[in-house]
């Protein structure tokens, strides 16, 4: 399936891609690689967290949204999963496995969620 995300998309007349990136809270990680992933490849972007006291709550609404979901630790997958089980049917998801312990747009963030994304497509 990933095939379709690489940098040929386009010229095989892929639509761009929609994804979604969550951790917690939505108010560092997820944001960070929201801020710094959208617009690129005219990709969209949007971010959303799994608590309750998240920035932006997670909905079924982003899943069905999404083409691809990048979730930030194994916690968040399991959250998902058990929450939009029929939502995510058909639908990647992929663990960046990258701690909460970075603050909005921290360089470091950025440049392991630039490093961790590439592994699995090209934006």
């Amino acid at each position: 399936m990933l095939e379709r995300y690489n940098r040929g998309n386009q010229k095989q007349g892929w639509k761009n891609i929609k994804i979604l990136f969550v951790c917690s809270r939505n108010r560092w990680r997820s944001l960070t690689a929201e801020k710094i992933f959208n617009g690129r490849n005219n990709h969209e972007v949007r971010s959303a967290g799994t608590e309750e006291n998240a920035r932006i709550k997670i909905t079924a609404g982003h899943i069905g949204w999404s083409d691809i979901i990048f979730v930030m630790e194994k916690k968040h997958q399991v959250r998902i999963e058990q929450k939009y089980r029929d939502e995510l049917s058909g639908k990647k998801v992929i663990r960046l496995d990258i701690a909460d312990e970075y603050e909005y747009m921290d360089e470091e963030l950025i440049d392991l969620l630039e490093s961790r994304v590439l592994e699995h497509i090209e934006i």
